[in-house]
């Protein structure tokens, strides 16, 4: 995983209070070459947009993927077929390139692009939410 280009720009005054935001988020894989080692070479775009508009991030790069011969063709054979990109493709880019944006939007003064873990108050109860999947409580 690369990243080739960052850019990234704060519109609204520092010295203004921050006022409610709404942040929009966008992964884009915008091709897919097979390589002569077996490896797919994956261009993507992050785009990061506020709204209002405070201030704006992109990310551009290239992922790499190897695997077995039969799994690098079918990745590319789906998205020659205009089907989405494979889940851990995916998965793997918005792991690298929402940590970065995190520190760039640190760097900007900006709130995260990520939503923050909540710490509910001493001595209150967080609510009961059963998540899906596996119940890992004892």
């Amino acid at each position: 995983m690369f990243i080739s280009n960052i850019s990234s720009e704060r519109y609204w005054d520092i010295r203004k209070p921050m006022p409610p935001i709404q942040i929009n988020t966008n992964i884009n894989v915008v091709g897919m070459e097979k390589k002569q080692d077996e490896t797919l070479e994956v261009p993507y775009v992050l785009s990061i947009a506020y709204n209002p508009s405070i201030a704006q991030i992109g990310i551009k790069g290239n992922a790499y993927v190897s695997g077995e011969k039969s799994e690098v063709d079918k990745i590319i054979k789906d998205f020659e077929q205009k089907k989405p990109p494979a889940q851990i493709i995916i998965q793997s880019i918005s792991n690298v390139v929402f940590v970065e944006s995190v520190i760039i939007s640190r760097i900007l003064n900006i709130p995260p692009p990520i939503p923050l873990p909540q710490i509910p108050e001493a001595g209150t109860k967080p609510p009961n939410i059963k998540a899906h999947g596996r119940d890992y409580s004892l």
